[in-house]
């Protein structure tokens, strides 16, 4: 039956969908898959009540459309991140081909017919680019499935816009549902190599929760309708429970953390123990087994990483380099809370000696690679975020804050962090070699 068929696809499309945005919610390529791939499965089942009305309304078809088409803009989008030195051309993409693209897509979910043409050049020459660069650059691991996934999308897209109906079109756009669960697979494998993390331990430890909960809730909606037949409220209840369902499951973390703050408002020390506790445990099944890598660059990367996660002990957790043997030496036991903690405070000590001694602040050169890690990181400033301002810290954290905004561009200070991680990285080399 296609409607207990569309809801497999769309239960598992869903989970990926989460499963990519909330693994790296900071990254754009994560966050632009795992919102095309969302987009893609509410259009799954947007197209199954759909055809279960009839007449069909027209509001059902436009929003069917958009959604439809919706990830190939956003597919285009993450592809680019996964190339190297595309900084301009990403944003030559947020700036003017979203909205030009929203526009189109719109009006041909409103038109058809011209439109529908238009929009295709819109989606598929900027993807035909994307995928072009991406074959160029072979990004690490993760290159070729992730052009292959690109290629197959595309031509699947183009198919659609063809406005296939039956069992074809339903053949289509099952296949554009695997090309994209592949590319949700190559932004998650990318993440997770950033990061010197593991990745299929905790992906399949995550779909077979997904699994589990979509089969216990949705199977009763699914044995309704195969008793009683499909119908529109049925269709709706069934795709409403799937992802509700697996929302809970997968998104877990957050769930608790919400609930966390309006349980416990007033104890900020029980919520903060509580993370640390789920985070530990999330942290587990993505850690490389083993001591880091002996390879300069590939520590320099990973103590980079370790340094931007460095408030988070769930990260560090499950971070390689939480591996050291000079850990082992100062850490008794496996206990990963502990050996984050502990890498928490290598890397404390390794910045505090990046710091002049003469005072507690300065501009000068001779500042500035202990600045851009001790007062972002340590001291948590966010000097460039929007809406940042000096309300609310201290004398110490107002003149860091100002040489930050005054004298410091953002890019700047990213290339300084770069090079300070590098420091901090042959501080704990020659460290855990003594």
């Amino acid at each position: 039956m296609p409607l207990l068929l569309i809801a497999a696809v769309f239960a598992l499309t869903w989970w990926l969908g989460l499963y990519v945005l909330g693994g790296e919610p900071g990254e754009r390529g994560a966050r632009r898959a795992g919102l095309g791939l969302l987009a893609y499965a509410a259009a799954l089942a947007t197209g199954q009540v759909r055809a279960l009305l009839l007449p069909s309304p027209a509001p059902l078809d436009a929003l069917e459309t958009a959604l439809t088409f919706l990830p190939a803009l956003l597919w285009t989008g993450a592809v680019l991140t996964l190339v190297p030195g595309t900084g301009r051309l990403d944003r030559i993409w947020s700036r003017g081909l979203v909205p030009v693209t929203l526009a189109a897509i719109g009006w041909a979910a409103v038109a058809g017919g011209t439109a529908r043409a238009v929009l295709g050049a819109l989606l598929l020459v900027p993807l035909a680019g994307a995928l072009v660069l991406l074959v160029r650059a072979g990004p690490e691991r993760v290159g070729w499935l992730a052009a292959v996934a690109t290629l197959f999308f595309g031509l699947g897209t183009a198919l659609l816009l063809t406005s296939l109906s039956g069992p074809p079109g339903l053949l289509a756009a099952i296949a554009i549902d695997l090309d994209m669960a592949l590319l949700g697979v190559a932004i998650a494998m990318a993440g997770a190599f950033r990061a010197g993390e593991a990745l299929w331990r905790d992906m399949a430890r995550s779909a077979l929760g997904a699994i589990v909960v979509a089969a216990a809730t949705g199977g009763q909606v699914a044995i309704a309708v195969a008793l009683g037949g499909a119908t529109p409220a049925l269709a709706v209840l069934l795709y409403g429970v799937l992802a509700v369902a697996v929302t809970a499951q997968t998104m877990a973390g957050p769930l608790h953390r919400a609930l966390d703050r309006v349980a416990f408002p007033g104890d900020p020390a029980i919520r903060r123990e509580r993370a640390q506790l789920r985070d530990s445990a999330e942290a587990l099944p993505r850690r490389e087994e083993g001591p880091p890598p002996l390879d300069d660059a590939e520590f320099v990367r990973l103590t980079r990483r370790a340094l931007a996660n460095y408030g988070d002990l769930g990260k560090l957790a499950s971070s390689p380099l939480a591996g050291l043997p000079l850990i082992d030496e100062r850490v008794s036991g496996d206990i990963p809370l502990e050996r984050a903690a502990e890498l928490k405070h290598l890397l404390l000590e390794s910045i505090r000696r990046l710091k002049p001694r003469d005072g507690e602040f300065g501009t000068s050169e001779e500042w500035r690679f202990y600045n851009v890690l001790y007062f972002p990181y340590v001291r948590g400033l966010r000097p460039y975020r929007r809406g940042a301002g000096r309300h609310g810290l201290d004398a110490l954290d107002r003149q860091a804050f100002d040489w930050f905004v005054r004298e410091v561009p953002e890019r700047t200070c990213y290339n300084w962090q770069n090079a300070a991680a590098k420091l901090v990285a042959d501080d704990l080399r020659s460290a855990d070699r003594q």
